[in-house]
């Protein structure tokens, strides 16, 4: 068993709680701009902390003339947008409890988690998501609900007029009142397996995690940085960075639709970003894809190669003469263009939901963008881990943040505590012998180990720990995550439990495909029925495969594998909203096709 603790930077007062870092930044500097409020497109219009505040305080009288009570719990069902964070802090400031709902969700999702949280009130972006509560309210005749707003019509503007006459002091009662200890939200996990599970996190849990990290983040997160918020709201991960952001005073804008993504970067200028791994898997493949059809394949792939090198390089301590001289020719070549993509500034980014992988972490860095994976779950209020400028070891997902632990138990498992971990689940207490050991760690569930530096690497996911007919224990991310960083491919399940092999399931990126095929003489509007079938591509994959298998021993390797025609996706039920892949649902709608590979391959070696 091996155990690091950070102890904490800074003593946070027990009364302290969410609302009071935006009251610090106010005091400190109302004409601070906390966000950039994009009204069209490639247009940002500044908003200072001092007008948010009056803002948040006009919502929140708001909700007190609608009758919202202290600790009432009010849903969010909307994409990343301004007015996301806008209602959070007015829902905190008027005491209540804020619910956020997956703005992909079904009406029975989110008949499940009105229900279980007892919401009284749903803010909506639209009209389509107004119907699907409208749906779930009426179908589960769900009493708690008193009314559905939304955010693109005047629902707001009427919400602030309907608190015009309640009193700034009632405001302030109800925010100051809670202290760490109290709840802020419930975040229900979007759930691999089963129903989903309501984390209650507390304000303790977002205000002293977050102003334990801006201590560690100085450098990348402070009054002069900025960011373009782009994940889902609703996930854990984009929430906490939205509260750090608010205790560190720099500038938040937001897209709602990644196809935009690419346009905000350049005109909001962000100085990081953060993202799940296979947006930068994204940027990388784009990158490259669009350098081979440029006829700059080669270029590119040497470019890519000595940024690797380089990387590499510095972390041994040493970067030979040469290729510091090939690195500088290539900055000005090749890695400015990518800059310039993600809007000229972004020196840091930080990586969470899933193992980034060594390579592209190492490009990354050795064109000038220190990507800083961290790791952590809805239960630890995201990161419980991360890498730091200071602190910073690539293939790892660093080391505790300041008031946080980890323990490796007897068995690989990670284990966590601290003041990042939740209370416990809505409405399960008897899940809690299940979540934590007797002496109060929360276990993760994931496998991992701790060096003698602190530095946590994760290997694997203890439930999806295949093993083979001959007992072979297999991780299947290690080889998951090399798969799937290829330019072709989209999601891959690795599969063999109880089997007497190990194979995959891979389906292929509709977005990136269609370039790949010019260029190999594939027409691009072949049906995508044909194309799993094509020699080609199948060789290609192969070779992708056998790439992936150097890196494991041959009983863990993959022997084969079958294509598949629709891909993985968070509507076809198969992925998170974190995109993290939800393993039993692959496995039970494709069991047929698991089946056949197996019996093929049987098939094959008895002929």
């Amino acid at each position: 068993m091996k155990e690091f603790a950070a102890p904490p930077v800074i003593e946070v007062p027990a009364e302290l709680n969410i609302t009071d870092l935006l009251e610090r930044q106010v005091e400190a500097d109302s004409a601070n701009v906390l966000f950039g409020r994009q009204l069209s497109p490639g247009e940002w219009t500044d908003v200072t902390a001092g007008q948010f505040r009056e803002d948040v305080v006009a919502l929140a009288k708001g909700l007190v003339a609608r009758e919202i009570q202290e600790g009432d719990r009010v849903a969010i069902m909307a994409p990343t947008r301004y007015e996301w964070t806008l209602l959070d802090f007015a829902i905190w400031y008027a005491g209540a409890v804020t619910v956020p709902i997956y703005e992909t969700s079904s009406p029975s999702q989110v008949a499940w988690i009105v229900e279980d949280s007892g919401a009284r009130l749903v803010f909506v972006d639209s009209a389509p998501h107004e119907k699907v509560v409208d749906r779930a309210v009426s179908q589960e005749k769900l009493e708690s609900v008193s009314g559905v707003l939304r955010l693109d019509n005047d629902d707001l503007d009427s919400l602030r007029a309907a608190g015009a006459e309640v009193e700034d002091a009632e405001i302030e009662r109800r925010r100051s009142r809670a202290g760490l200890s109290e709840l802020a939200t419930i975040i229900y996990t979007s759930g691999t397996t089963g129903r989903p599970k309501g984390c209650e996190l507390t304000h303790g849990n977002f205000t002293e995690l977050s102003l334990q990290t801006t201590k560690s983040l100085a450098h990348v997160v402070n009054k002069d940085s900025s960011t373009v918020m782009f994940i889902p709201l609703a996930h854990v991960f984009a929430r906490f960075i939205s509260v750090l952001c608010v205790a560190a005073g720099a500038r938040v804008g937001h897209t709602a639709d990644i196809k935009d993504l690419v346009d905000d970067l350049g005109t909001f200028r962000p100085t990081f970003l953060l993202a799940v791994p296979r947006v930068f898997e994204k940027i990388y493949n784009a990158a490259m894809m669009k350098a081979e059809g440029d006829g700059k394949g080669a270029i590119f792939a040497k470019a890519a190669q000595t940024a690797i090198d380089w990387s590499k390089a510095q972390e041994a301590g040493k970067v030979p003469f040469v290729l510091g001289m090939k690195h500088k020719l290539f900055s000005k070549l090749v890695y400015s263009k990518l800059h310039a993509r993600m809007g000229g500034r972004v020196t840091h980014a930080v990586s969470g939901g899933s193992p980034l992988g060594a390579r592209l972490g190492h490009f990354f860095h050795g064109i000038g963008v220190m990507i800083m994976e961290g790791y952590g779950l809805t239960e630890t209020t995201a990161p419980i881990t991360v890498n730091t400028p200071e602190k910073f070891r690539i293939g790892s997902v660093g080391v505790p943040l300041p008031g946080c632990a980890v323990r490796i138990a007897d068995d690989g498992e990670v284990l966590g505590k601290g003041v990042c971990v939740f209370s416990g689940y809505r409405n399960r207490p008897e899940l809690k012998d299940e979540a934590f050991t007797e002496d109060g760690w929360f276990r993760t569930g994931d496998i991992g180990s701790l060096d003698d530096d602190g530095f946590l690497t994760i290997t694997g996911r203890k439930k999806e720990i295949l093993v083979t007919a001959s007992g072979k224990n297999v991780a299947p991310a290690q080889l998951e995550d090399q798969i799937r960083a290829d330019a072709v491919v989209s999601q891959v399940v690795v599969v063999g439990d109880a089997r007497p092999f190990v194979a995959a399931l891979i389906t292929l990126d509709p977005e990136t495909l269609p370039q790949w095929l010019q260029r190999h003489g594939i027409d691009p509007q072949t049906p995508m029925s044909e194309l799993i079938t094509r020699d080609e591509i199948l060789t290609h994959v192969q070779s992708v495969i056998d790439r992936a298998n150097e890196s494991v021993s041959r009983a863990e390797s993959i022997r084969t594998f079958r294509l598949l025609e629709e891909d993985f996706t968070i509507e076809s039920g198969h992925l998170t909203p974190s995109m993290k892949i939800k393993r039993p649902s692959v496995m039970k709608d494709y069991s047929d096709v698991v089946d056949d590979l197996y019996s093929e391959a049987a098939a094959g070696r008895e002929s």
